[in-house]
């Protein structure tokens, strides 16, 4: 009996679609029509055998085989990269040098490494994590070859966007409540300044004439979450490394979105730097969309609905 081959191509657009929440929006990003994507999602239901995918409401929804195949198609599309990667690099050697902002500090930058070292087992990897300005000054100064840092305006060697994130309230909704409530001046947690955030925190409640105080300063992040999750206030960040028990509180002020950037020392094309924003950006581009506010602004649910009647015409 001949064995089925799935499609990573196919694979790809199946896993695009539903990581970007859009097959419209996949098809975007591919660069391809929505009916070539149409054509690649009727042909992988064609070799399961069985739907992937059903209507739910204006959009599309897994079905138990389309969740299976899911599963199965991210860890055949990651082995896919990696292997398409090392074939590429197998000769590099050296050491490449990365500095993460804090916000990625843990869970994205051992995924990240860790990719990368098994792909490029001859070349040392120094990372290190830091706030932005440090960063920023560690790539001027030929200290680091990358670094993946917020939007500051501060300029680099070579800088190429990521795409952005929006800054979001982050505490326990019941403190905001009860402040809010009493007209008591709401209690903010924040990095010593100069941060960017803590000035767009402040700009907005200025804004709004909500009185706050500072309650707690730290020069960590993990200093900064520790006394959000002990309650001593709230704070202001992006959805990235929020711990869990934490929630996005949706009753304060709007907040503008920022940047995400990745820095070169020099030009992005050399052979250890690029290899390793190759990861960086693959990585990032599965995250992205899962870092994204829940409740949209107007224009874009306007965007949201349009996409969806395309995502509907597509099954």
């Amino acid at each position: 009996m001949s064995r089925l081959n799935l499609d990573l191509d196919v694979l790809r657009s199946f896993v695009t679609g539903l990581e970007l929440g859009s097959f419209a929006k996949a098809a975007d990003r591919l660069g391809r029509s929505t009916s070539a994507l149409s054509a690649q999602l009727k042909k992988l239901e064609e070799q399961v055998g069985v739907p992937v995918l059903r209507k739910s409401g204006r959009g599309l929804a897994l079905t138990p085989t389309g969740e299976v195949v899911l599963s199965y198609a991210r860890r055949l599309l990651e082995l896919n990269d990696e292997a398409v990667v090392a074939v590429r690099g197998s000769t590099l050697s050296g050491v490449v040098r990365i500095g993460f902002q804090e916000d990625f500090g843990e869970g994205i930058l051992t995924e990240i490494l860790g990719r990368f070292a098994r792909a490029h087992p001859a070349v040392g990897i120094d990372a290190r994590v830091a706030r932005n300005t440090e960063l920023l000054g560690a790539v001027a100064g030929d200290r680091l070859d990358l670094a993946l840092t917020w939007e500051s305006g501060e300029l680099t060697a070579e800088q190429e966007s990521l795409g952005s994130l929006p800054m979001c309230w982050i505490g326990q909704p019941a403190l905001v409540a009860e402040h809010l409530q009493q007209g008591t001046p709401l209690p903010l947690v924040a990095f010593e300044a100069p941060c960017l955030m803590r000035s767009r925190a402040i700009e907005a409640l200025d804004r709004a004439r909500i009185p706050w105080r500072i309650a707690f300063t730290s020069s960590s992040l993990s200093g900064i979450w520790a006394a959000v999750q002990a309650g001593l206030g709230i704070t202001v960040r992006t959805p990235a490394g929020k711990p869990e028990g934490l929630a996005i509180l949706s009753e304060l002020p709007a907040l503008p979105r920022i940047g995400l950037n990745l820095n070169y020392r020099k030009n992005p094309g050399e052979p250890l730097p690029a290899r390793l924003s190759e990861i960086v950006r693959a990585r990032l581009d599965e995250l992205l969309p899962s870092w994204q506010q829940p409740s949209p602004a107007k224009g874009q649910q306007a965007s949201d609905a349009k996409h969806s009647a395309e995502d509907a015409a597509l099954a």
